[in-house]
């Protein structure tokens, strides 16, 4: 790593994408953000990771996600990312928002998963030093923990707030009526909550049954993960299988059987669709998310530059608008998934 040229962020790396403000927070984050789920572990290069890392911050890409269990191996994206955060940003720290989570499984034992007290405060200390950093911007609750008192885990954030280890926190994976009890509580503590990261893309619209009406009434800010449905929404799958996709690998929630030729035959009709906005496949779905005046970014993962670039480009805003023809159109296509 130290033979790579030091690095010089762009100068005008903040007049290309918009920012949204997070809620009723005083926090804006960009329309895009950048997940280090996959492309971040030991099995993959560090010198795309640090090209990767380096070309979104330059579109003011500004906020880098993780949680305490990316890798492959648990806990080696963090290590890389600091590492790397090391290298080149030391002297834009202040510009960036970084989050990390924990609620799913990271150790052994009984202190290694869930949502108590004990291993929240012990995943995050751990997070810390392998991300060198003394705070995250954002702490989140990866999942809901039926085992414990909602009360303990978000008087742990809380806590955690406190003690200066989070500047906010936030909660992933909470269905709505959970999220307003968690909503409730933080505000009670005097730590608002900041955000929710649900699973929102074209293929996928759950969290439009409850949960945006309540992130709007809670004055909670969202961000969408897998926005494209893992690299369904791009242009990889529209002839077939490639054998180095997510689906061929069974890496993440994509698997090949999810390829039935009805779902194929949606695909195609969504990117025709694209094709006459002038859009990719993949751009089309990003600025679809982000048309609900309260999502406030998606949240990509990216295992190459340019993917950030392309997903960058689909926040001018000339591209975000959606006309009631275009929106009735893709409903025709998914009506047929």
């Amino acid at each position: 790593m130290s033979s790579t040229p030091p690095y010089q962020a762009a100068v005008q790396r903040y007049d290309t994408l918009p920012y949204r403000r997070c809620g009723r927070s005083g926090l804006k984050l960009g329309a895009v953000s950048l997940g280090l789920w996959h492309n971040f572990g030991d099995v993959d290069r560090v010198d795309t990771m640090r090209e990767t890392l380096r070309c979104a911050f330059d579109l003011g890409v500004t906020h880098f996600d993780l949680a305490n269990n990316y890798g492959p191996p648990p806990g080696s994206a963090e290590e890389h990312v600091g590492a790397l955060l090391k290298q080149d940003f030391s002297a834009h720290r202040d510009e960036l928002i970084l989050s990390t989570k924990a609620g799913y499984r990271m150790g052994p034992g009984p202190y290694g998963d869930g949502g108590s007290r004990k291993y929240l405060v012990a995943s995050l200390d751990q997070s810390l030093r392998r991300m060198q950093v003394d705070h995250v911007d954002i702490f989140y609750h990866h999942r809901p923990d039926p085992d414990t008192p909602l009360e303990e885990t978000m008087d742990a954030l809380a806590h955690i707030v406190r003690s200066g280890r989070a500047l906010y926190v936030g909660v992933s994976n909470y269905p709505p009526a959970l999220l307003r009890e968690a909503a409730r509580l933080l505000r009670a503590s005097g730590t608002p909550c900041l955000i929710h990261q649900p699973r929102y893309n074209l293929l996928d619209r759950q969290i439009e049954g409850g949960l945006l009406d309540a992130l709007a009434d809670e004055g909670v800010g969202c961000i969408a993960f897998s926005p494209l449905a893992q690299g369904l929404l791009t242009d990889r799958y529209l002839c077939e299988i490639p054998a180095d996709s997510r689906a061929a690998k069974g890496v993440g929630f994509l698997r090949p059987t999810d390829l039935t030729p009805q779902r194929l035959r949606t695909i195609a009709a969504l990117n025709r669709i694209a094709l006459t906005r002038g859009q990719t496949l993949a751009q089309m779905a990003l600025a679809w998310v982000l048309r609900h005046p309260g999502m406030t970014s998606v949240l990509i993962g990216a295992s190459r530059p340019q993917q950030v670039r392309d997903a960058v480009a689909a926040t001018a805003t000339a591209q975000l608008g959606f006309d009631a023809q275009t929106l009735a159109a893709i409903e025709v296509a998914l009506a047929g998934r």
